[in-house]
């Protein structure tokens, strides 16, 4: 959603830079995803200025070229080659002074800078208007009237706009904000902690309505789905273009200028969240409005030119003979506003958000008044909106309103009733807030206080905040606009050593978050809903089914994911597209498959790994991720989420769907992880070109092994640790696992740590060995080790890799 910066103005006063007020809207829960300037002419015509040509004689080297000399109000006098045919002294012009970037019109922009035309010197262009964006004309460059002072800036004399463009990224839950006077709120709100700022709503008092009974008659048929419907006629309309300022706030926020009538609706929806349709009233057969269904089989054809087949179920306005618009989405062809329009019917309602957004959805329409009435729009706002419109409308277009407002609103929706409780607020927020704040806070929300206790208020929400329902609701409000950077850490956290209970999910959650961002990871977020080609990609396990959306808004987003691979290399191929090649990645994500009946949901942890596992330096070589860094990483997580890897798991070399060289952690008989290098099938599928290392942990299998028993805490070792190192030849097939798992299996209570430290596969030992060097870690616990306890344990480790694994004992 776009806000426009000098718009919100219009609202509230305030002092923010465009940068100022990106940061406070999203601590306040509006998250400025993109800031952007915007000129209505591309380039804002910086460095162009109006000059004065005082000569102009044929250039010496080419026939269609001319030299001039212009003045373009600096004090000096610049030579100019120009190529136009209708140059000349005495010419009023606009000038490209050297430095200034040129935008043309559908061409690449270029900047002006002094040089040599065919052996004469240009200090500047002599502009025509498709060279900086006015128009198409390339037939002559613009002359401009004479009054004009030389060094005028031009975008002074074309009244170019200039503003500031906020995208933001607005959350289902904040249909309020879906327009200026919504964002406006939260921006008076947030100046309001300290003193009350007030909120300027547009003027409607230039309304007057007729005394004439309305032409046209309304009925309801349905009113849940229709809660509120007001209209207005308005007579003796001239339809044609807006004026440059309306023009001007449309295109600041994306929007295509179509006339002033459908360009005021636009604008008052993007101004105050309401949307509005305007009918041509001859159109309108039988002078009758209906709102209502029509029957399933029935072709209605939309402004697009294209024709829908209904289902039934569909709100629709009509007319006394067929449907004239889908209710909150779409208008039709035969009722909306022409050129050779004079007499209006205005609608302002309030549809239920249910019946849009399954109207919507059957059709696959997304439109500005979907995307607002599908989350909830204020049915008390139908009246502000039609007579903004009203007024606007007859202030740019002419005529006048013809009759009285027809307003058929027929169960009032009234403001809730919530109680908020100081200590519940406490409890909520962790800190307690000054009492004065918090009610200052709330009153600049539009919440009302009908009592106020001690101990609790009772409060009324109003109607357009749909999201507000609840205490805890109110408690986040009040957080977000008091700032959560506002609210203090405690001083002093205690933690007791000795017996703890096992962590539960969410610390778990945090622990493994907290060791990937120390190994240099980023967490992302993707998308549940995933593409049906994906299970081609990656088969659903045995026995298990896809679960796929219900009228889904495109075929992208079509199923709820089996597996999180494949959304993840799309953020990896989404940052390699971007130059940005060394990436590691983490999620916690939920996969959904169906087993029968029953629906199945599990939570995962998920990394990917690709490109150079250190930055660029002249002092380290070039790497590539392998199976042994993804590997330690593994292990890294199952010890800050409380396993002891060595004990609890084990690791086996088994193929897994989508990877190859890929590796299983298992506990007991349950599966934890998997890990591997993504196969290039699927990697060409994603347009990825650089390997890709992936791995996930199944969270709740994790969360399982870990409520098996509460863990103890060990204190320092009391006596010393031993070193002891071991060479040996082995066969190439015989694992650096199965070593560690038979040196843990053969000496279980002295043998700390087994670390492999040095490998050689060479001309000098034979073919199919290989030599591995390996340090074990030994410690008693009672007491300090004896060289002859070391030495049985050394004898008894060599014996078993010999007679177990084939290894022979290389001596020192």
């Amino acid at each position: 959603m776009k806000i426009s910066y000098s718009w919100l103005k219009q609202f509230v006063d305030f002092t923010h830079t465009p940068e100022e007020l990106s940061k406070a809207l999203t601590d306040c829960g509006l998250e400025v995803e993109h800031l952007a300037s915007w000129e209505s002419v591309t380039g804002g015509l910086q460095g162009l200025v109006i000059g004065k040509v005082l000569t102009c004689s044929r250039h010496p080297n080419a026939d269609r070229l001319s030299v001039t000399t212009v003045d373009a109000g600096d004090g000096l006098v610049r030579q100019i080659v120009c190529g136009a045919p209708n140059v000349a002294a005495g010419q009023t012009v606009v000038v490209a002074l050297p430095g200034a970037k040129l935008y043309p019109a559908g061409a690449e922009p270029f900047e002006i800078k002094k040089s040599k035309i065919r052996g004469e010197v240009s200090e500047g262009m002599i502009c025509a208007e498709d060279e900086i964006g006015l128009g198409n004309s390339h037939a002559g460059i613009m002359i401009l009237p004479d009054h004009l002072g030389a060094g005028t800036p031009a975008a002074e004399y074309f009244n170019v706009s200039q503003d500031w463009i906020f995208e933001i990224g607005l959350t289902p839950n904040r249909a309020d904000a879906a327009s200026h006077l919504g964002v406006a709120r939260d921006i008076r709100a947030l100046l309001s902690i300290h003193d009350p700022v007030p909120l300027r709503m547009p003027d409607v008092s230039g309304f007057r309505a007729a005394a004439e009974v309305p032409s046209i008659t309304v009925q309801i048929d349905d009113p849940e789905a229709c809660i509120r419907y007001s209209g207005v006629e308005i007579k003796g309309v001239k339809v044609g273009p807006s004026p440059e300022w309306l023009q001007h706030r449309l295109k600041s926020i994306g929007l295509r200028p179509i006339n002033n009538v459908v360009d005021v609706t636009n604008y008052v929806m993007h101004e105050l969240g309401q949307p509005l349709h305007a009918f041509d009233v001859s159109g309108i057969r039988g002078n009758r409005i209906r709102v209502g269904t029509l029957p399933a089989g029935t072709v209605f054809k939309t402004l697009d030119e294209t024709e829908r087949v209904l289902q039934g179920s569909e709100l629709m306005i009509n007319d006394a003979v067929s449907g004239m618009c889908i209710a909150g989405v779409f208008g039709g062809m035969d009722s909306g506003v022409s050129e050779n329009t004079t007499h209006l019917f205005l609608e302002s309602a309030c549809f239920h958000p249910v019946q849009v957004r399954k109207s919507a959805r059957q059709h696959g329409l997304h439109t500005d008044s979907s995307f607002r009435f599908e989350r909830g729009t204020d049915p008390n706002m139908t009246l502000t909106a039609l007579k903004r419109a009203a007024v606007l409308i007859t202030e740019l277009a002419g005529g006048e309103v013809s009759s009285t407002i027809t307003d058929l609103y027929p169960v009032k929706v009234e403001d809730r009733k919530v109680n908020l409780s100081f200590d519940y607020l406490k409890t909520i927020i962790g800190d307690e807030l000054p009492r004065h704040e918090v009610i200052r806070i709330l009153e600049s929300l539009d919440v009302r206080i009908i009592e106020d206790q001690s101990d609790w208020l009772l409060l009324t929400v109003p109607p357009y905040r749909v999201d507000v329902t609840r205490a805890a609701d109110l408690a986040e409000e009040v957080l977000r606009i008091y700032g959560y950077n506002n609210i203090g850490l405690p001083k002093k956290i205690s933690i007791t050593p000795g017996r703890v209970s096992r962590p539960d999910m969410e610390e778990i959650l945090e622990r493994s978050g907290s060791a990937l961002v120390a190994h240099g990871f980023r967490e992302i977020l993707t998308n549940s809903l995933t593409k049906l080609s994906y299970l081609e990609t990656m088969k659903l396990p045995e026995g298990k089914r896809a679960v796929e959306v219900l009228n889904p808004l495109s075929g992208d987003l079509a199923l709820l994911r089996h597996q999180m691979m494949l959304t993840g290399l799309e953020a990896v191929a989404y940052n390699i597209n971007r130059r940005q090649k060394d990436l590691r990645f983490f999620e916690w994500g939920k996969t959904y498959m169906k087993s029968g009946t029953v629906y199945l949901e599990e939570q995962h942890l998920c990394l990917w790994l690709s490109g150079d596992p250190t930055p660029e330096h002249w002092k380290v070589k070039a790497g590539s991720y392998d199976i042994y860094f993804i590997k330690a990483v593994l292990e890294n997580v199952f010890t800050h989420a409380g396993l002891e890897v060595r004990s609890q798991l084990s690791m086996k070399q088994e193929k897994t769907e989508g990877l190859e060289d890929s590796l299983t952690y298992y506990a007991g008989k349950t599966l934890l992880a998997t890990a591997g290098r993504v196969e290039k099938r699927i990697l060409k599928s994603m347009d990825i070109s650089q390997g890709v290392w992936y791995a996930d942990i199944r969270l709740e299998a994790l969360f399982r092994v870990l409520k098996a028993e509460d863990p103890e805490v060990p204190g320092p070792p009391r006596f010393p640790e031993v070193r002891r190192d071991l060479s040996m030849l082995l066969d190439r097939g015989v694992l650096y696992a199965d070593l560690e798992q038979l040196a843990y299996q053969t000496e279980p209570r002295l043998l700390r740590a087994v670390n492999l430290f040095d490998v050689y596969e060479g001309e000098k030992i034979e073919q199919g060995k290989k030599s591995y060097a390996l340090s074990f870690i030994l410690r008693d616990e009672e007491s300090t080790l004896q060289d002859k306890q070391i030495d049985a344990v050394m004898n008894k480790l060599m014996k078993q890799f010999e007679t177990r694994l084939g290894a022979v004992i290389r001596k020192a």
